[in-house]
């Protein structure tokens, strides 16, 4: 049958790759902070308490009080690229691009804010993408993170008629490659120091501790990936300690323990004096490292008698990261691209 005149032109046959991360404020301002925590503490994903009772409590003392805290951090690590979650995560997805070549269209979405996870997956579908692998860039599997992201893609899925054949990354706390990357990217900043370290803190985003008895496997796939760090560290570096924390707790909850602060400050009175500290959560750098870890973290330390701190980069666009990175996309397009 013949094509109408006036009919559109669909593009099809391609396959594409949406690299997604958490999400950041539009600008390190107290408005932007704002809009950015009014939609990411009301995803009932994040805060798991009645709306009824929570959103009165979010809209009528939290939007009215942290975002200018919030808004204070975020501008000790602004770059003029921006928050460097977003140009992080933006740069992930071009050397994912450059890496693919033309097997795949590579593009990036937050969870929160823009760019929007709907508006990217449409700009997919425009440009011919009938397959699209979704990559949420959590190693570690959560409700509040991977499930709240697949989330938003069923909402975009309800809401189109035309729908691409849809994959997604799985959790990867335990995947050799990872592991390997983590293990060699912290050898190599290590190496940089000019001090050797006693302890090596891994500190991964706290969650209530109720969602570890509720069912949620966060804490327990945390737990492996330091138990597999330590073994490859066991062989490379002997002498060094490691331990696991939880950083940013956030309201009166019980969170995992024990908290990274609380471990710094008692390591230090307990004469440690060279530490260096690692994100392994965290796919990229952004405020919680940047700022809680590598400012708040070396200050809490060094105030309580520690000599010698650093905080090490997350794999973010480097060699291991994106080694990693490709690593996986390929995997999971297999049968899709050459």
């Amino acid at each position: 049958m013949e094509r109408p005149a006036d009919h559109p032109n669909v593009l099809t046959g391609k396959v594409g790759v949406l690299v997604v991360n958490l999400g950041t404020p539009d600008a390190p301002d107290v408005d932007s902070v704002k809009r950015y925590l009014k939609e990411f503490l009301s995803d009932p994903r994040v805060v798991e308490i009645p709306r009824l009772i929570w959103q009165p409590i979010l809209r009528g003392i939290i939007l009215n009080t942290r975002p200018k805290k919030s808004a204070h951090a975020y501008s000790q690590v602004w770059s003029e690229d921006g928050s460097p979650l977003a140009a992080i995560t933006k740069a992930q997805a071009g050397a994912l691009q450059e890496r693919l070549g033309d097997a795949a269209i590579v593009r990036h979405a937050m969870r929160y804010q823009s760019p929007s996870m709907a508006k990217e997956l449409d700009a997919l579908v425009a440009a011919g993408c009938e397959r699209i692998l979704v990559a949420p860039l959590y190693p570690h599997y959560s409700g509040a993170t991977t499930a709240s992201a697949l989330d938003a893609l069923a909402d975009w899925i309800k809401l189109r008629r035309r729908l691409p054949a849809l994959r997604t990354l799985p959790p990867y706390h335990d995947d050799p490659t990872y592991i390997g990357a983590l293990h060699a990217d912290m050898t190599r900043q290590m190496a940089a120091l000019d001090f050797a370290p006693e302890l090596l803190l891994l500190s991964y985003h706290g969650m209530p501790e109720r969602t570890l008895y509720l069912g949620d496997p966060y804490h327990c796939h945390c737990q492996k990936t330091s138990r597999l760090l330590s073994e490859r560290f066991a062989q490379s570096h002997p002498g060094l300690r490691l331990v696991t924390t939880f950083q940013s707790r956030f309201g009166r909850a019980k969170w995992l323990e024990p908290a990274t602060d609380a471990v710094l400050a008692v390591e230090a009175e307990k004469g440690t004096k060279r530490v260096v500290i690692a994100a392994p959560g965290f796919s990229a750098d952004c405020l919680e490292t940047l700022e809680e870890l590598a400012i708040r973290g070396k200050e809490d330390f060094e105030a309580a008698g520690g000599t010698h701190f650093a905080a090490l980069e997350c794999l973010n666009a480097g060699q291991a990261g994106m080694d990693l990175l490709e690593t996986m996309a390929r995997r999971e397009l297999a049968g899709w691209i050459e």
